[in-house]
């Protein structure tokens, strides 16, 4: 037997813990029950079963369980053939008086995942466990949160409790193998020696079987053990693939996991799961691990959809210390409107669009779906009024020509951009918007006084036109394309523009767009020329 045979490496399944963040839990019992037989049978030498949640009540069909009495009731009658059962609870929200000895249980461990500002009490908590029987793992969530000196807190508690084992958790998918090593190194070198490590990747990076490929060649004489899910089935980006991980221990560590038992369970069990939330690798995670965030930041400002990635990637590098992995809404919010509000000075730009405007018509175009079905009335309207001033706003419509484009959407710019340059428009970009390398905007106006930081969504972008309009003098404006929303239609002429967030907001927008229109009024003349919830 080589050097590499005889260490000692072993491999937890998570995916009906870690897996179940996809599915809210609900494999049900026919899918938990095969999933936890197929695993027993490769042989993997730790299951985890899922997690227990004392909020939550007991559901046959889920493996989120109020109790270790839930767990025999779902798995009891199993047999874990050679296999370690675990489960997995989230410090603070399992009371220990849920928990029953461990000689009465069926697990065997528990794994206590926690954040760094609450280890002394987790490993107060962990303490319990073990005294309960349990072989008690201490999850050291976002572990690339931790400075060094916290580090070596972590282990001097750790070395109280002496837990089964300390497992790095990579949160948020951060992890290359240098830091890796450099968390490892202390780790290895600080503990106790009968405490075993732990690591749990996640997928942010594509780092995730690559880094247990590191974390299992490490020279130490403690027991390591890796984490992986089934066709890497979890939260964000997923997890590391176990049938991959069981692949690399067999031809390296001499291990003999049956890998078609785990490709059975993924085909009959898991990719039922894979279609409707699509885990893995994706931009979004990326954008979050590279600019060390929580993913609730990148999402909040996807769901903007004002934002080219650049901005995003732009506004995600100003988080500053551990709001970075404390998502703060009003924080993020602040950061937002931080970046647009780029202060210019548009009295000359005010100026030359009243003397182009002065006397004569607006026709603004929006981008609702009437500019494709009611196309005729705005040609029509177009053809009676030659000298009237066409506007769109944040697209170019095909339905006639136009004079100018209204740009306040940075990620509508981006995908306009090649249009914009090779047609004959005049461009009023508001100050938050880049031009593209190959031109100029014909006129910029400042977002900062257009916006309406009183509401909601401040940057809606009819109201800042018209905005903009009442300081030019404008007389009379016809609209087309602005239907108002609806809850239960798509809202826009083109699938592409969809916001995510307006059908949850259809009815406050149209009350507040109605209601701003009603001021507008009192000084410019405002018609639709196609149908309109805000008439």
């Amino acid at each position: 037997m080589s050097a590499q045979e005889k260490k000692q490496v072993k491999l937890l399944d998570c995916t009906l813990r870690d897996g179940g963040y996809v599915n809210d839990w609900a494999f049900g019992h026919d899918n938990l029950v095969s999933i936890f037989e197929r695993l027993a049978d490769s042989g993997v030498d730790i299951i985890e079963i899922g997690f227990l949640d004392d909020r939550r009540p007991f559901d046959f069909n889920r493996s989120i369980m109020p109790n270790t009495e839930s767990v025999e009731k779902i798995f009891g009658m199993l047999d874990r053939k050679n296999s370690m059962v675990v489960g997995m609870i989230d410090y603070g929200t399992c009371d220990i008086s849920n928990i029953q000895p461990c000689s009465e249980s069926y697990l065997d461990g528990i794994r206590v995942i926690f954040k760094k500002h609450l280890r002394k009490q987790a490993l107060e908590y962990c303490a319990q466990i073990k005294a309960l029987g349990y072989k008690v793992f201490a999850q050291l969530v976002s572990v690339t949160s931790y400075s060094d000196e916290e580090m070596l807190d972590l282990i001097r508690l750790a070395n109280e409790v002496e837990p089964y084992a300390v497992s790095m958790v990579d949160t948020y998918g951060l992890m290359h193998q240098n830091n890796l090593s450099h968390y490892f190194d202390i780790l290895d070198a600080n503990l106790k020696p009968g405490i075993n490590l732990g690591y749990h990747a996640h997928n942010n990076f594509q780092m995730g079987y690559a880094n247990c490929i590191a974390m299992l060649a490490k020279n130490t004489d403690r027991e390591i053990l890796v984490d992986g899910s089934l066709y890497g089935m979890g939260k964000s980006a997923g997890n590391a693939p176990i049938e991959l991980i069981a692949m690399h221990m067999n031809h390296v560590y001499g291990k003999q996991y049956k890998i078609s038992q785990m490709l059975e369970a993924i085909d009959a069990n898991v990719l039922q799961f894979y279609k409707p939330a699509t885990w893995g690798y994706n931009m979004f995670y990326y954008l979050a691990a590279f600019n060390d965030c929580h993913p609730s930041y990148v999402q909040y400002l996807m769901d903007k959809r004002t934002l080219s990635v650049k901005s995003i990637n732009d506004i995600l590098g100003s988080l500053q210390g551990e709001k970075k992995l404390l998502y703060d809404k009003n924080y993020i919010e602040e950061l937002y409107k931080n970046y647009q509000t780029v202060e210019v000075n548009d009295e000359k730009a005010l100026a030359e669009l009243s003397e182009q405007f002065h006397g004569k018509k607006i026709l603004l175009i929006g981008p609702g779906k009437s500019v494709v079905t009611q196309a005729e009335k705005i040609q029509e309207f177009h053809r009676s009024n030659q000298d009237a001033c066409v506007i769109s706003i944040n697209h170019i419509p095909d339905c006639t020509d136009v004079d100018y484009v209204f740009i306040s959407n940075a990620k509508r710019y981006v995908q306009l951009a090649s249009r914009l340059a090779n047609g004959n428009y005049k461009i009023i970009a508001t100050s938050n918007i880049t031009a593209a390398s190959s031109g100029e905007f014909s006129y910029v106006l400042n977002y900062g006084n257009l916006i309406d930081a009183d509401t909601e969504i401040a940057d809606n972008s009819l109201i800042m036109i018209m905005k903009a309009f009442v300081h030019m003098g404008v007389g009379e404006v016809v609209m087309a394309g602005f239907d108002g929303y609806s809850a239960s239609e798509s809202n826009y002429y083109h699938i592409d523009m969809e916001y995510a967030f307006i059908k949850d907001k259809a009815a406050y927008l149209n009350d507040y767009t109605k209601g701003m229109l009603a001021v507008f009024r009192k000084s410019i003349k405002i018609n639709f020329l196609t149908e309109s919830l805000y008439e």
